[in-house]
């Protein structure tokens, strides 16, 4: 975020502040947005987010000095990638496996894992060859080159298939649908709220400002890019081992010790200073992370079922990115009154401890 600061010339709280309004914006958009899965086919639906996504990448390139543009594109960037694509994924496999869903779940998590991995290191290299601004031009012309005709070959099947999930929930018609509102006013939905919400705030707010805290520890930038790689590789080794135990345990009662090393991994970035302890806080960010997308997963379709899941599922999210639009902001205040990374370890440390009591 530091060229689009100096082209700005923000701090790190103003552009934090931006970043969480756009998060908080597209959070509200969710909610709407994010019931129309139940009710649109899925290829149109994907369409939609796709473009969507495109165009906010390609935004990026030609972003002048105007607040308000980065505003929107930010609320672009939110909306339709990390908001409505992560909803459409997570919602589609939980909605379409049963006895598997774990299993379902990690496989459609693959693909951002992977990500990972790949684009900071992509993202550096584009960076050194030509710019930050031909990096964004080139991420939105990809997505309409190459993703947009993959899922349409991927998709080709999903009529039939849509046909056949309504057929089982007719049988299964008997049993409750729960609805958006029911959801609300359940209070088994607060009491595990805040194991989905703090992993969020907390991985956001820290790969956000991720740049002060190599900094201020003497970590390369080139080395923090490579970090990324274990993060990446102990994403899918957490969604591999979580695939798989999720389908034979009990989900609500094992979801409380899913942040377990992510509490870790911050303990270590904040008590060890060698640039070597770099890779181990990253990959127990990234085992976290590879756990926590199929017990979240499983953890609402088991309480919920998947009649209204897309609805259910896009309030859960809009809290989930609701979370994640403080972290920046807040984070950045920390930074902004001159406290260090110790006393942003510190806080997300306590977070986990308070959300991660088992009910």
């Amino acid at each position: 975020n530091l060229e689009i600061r100096s082209l700005l010339k923000l701090s790190d709280g103003q552009f934090g502040l931006v970043y969480s309004l756009a998060t908080l914006t597209s959070a509200i958009i969710l909610i709407w947005f994010g019931k129309l899965i139940d009710k649109i086919d899925l290829r149109i639906y994907t369409f939609i987010i796709s473009l969507g996504l495109s165009f906010g990448c390609i935004g990026m390139f030609f972003l002048t000095n105007n607040l308000f543009i980065l505003f929107l594109i930010i609320v672009s960037l939110r909306f339709f990638g990390q908001g409505a694509m992560t909803h459409t994924s997570t919602t589609t496999m939980s909605r379409y496996y049963d006895t598997n869903r774990g299993k379902a779940i990690s496989v459609s998590e693959f693909g951002g894992m992977f990500g990972f991995i790949t684009f900071p290191l992509m993202a550096v290299l584009l960076i050194k060859i030509f710019t930050w601004k031909l990096a964004w031009l080139f991420a939105g012309i990809s997505i309409l080159l190459i993703f947009i005709p993959m899922y349409f070959y991927l998709l080709k099947d999903q009529g039939s298939r849509h046909k056949e999930f309504l057929n089982k929930t007719d049988i299964l018609s008997l049993q409750r649908n729960w609805r958006r509102r029911d959801v609300i006013v359940d209070k088994k939905f607060y009491v595990y709220l805040p194991i989905s919400l703090v992993p969020p705030f907390v991985t956001t707010g820290l790969v956000f400002h991720q740049v002060f805290i190599a900094t201020n520890k003497g970590w390369d930038m080139e080395l923090l890019a490579s970090s990324f790689i274990g993060l990446g590789i102990f994403s899918i080794v957490g969604l591999l081992l979580g695939g798989p135990l999720i389908d034979k345990i009990n989900t609500k009662k094992a979801i409380p010790y899913y942040l377990l090393p992510m509490f870790i991994g911050i303990f270590i970035m904040m008590f060890f200073e060698h640039y070597i302890f770099i890779f181990p806080y990253m990959a127990l960010l990234g085992l976290s992370m590879g756990l926590g997308a199929p017990f979240t997963g499983s953890l609402w379709a088991e309480l919920y079922g998947v009649r209204n899941l897309g609805a259910i599922r896009a309030l859960l999210h809009a809290s989930m990115v609701c979370a994640s639009a403080f972290s920046p902001f807040l984070l950045g205040l920390v930074i902004d009154y001159n406290f260090g990374y110790f006393s942003i370890g510190l806080f997300c440390l306590i977070l986990i401890v308070c959300s991660s009591y088992p009910p």
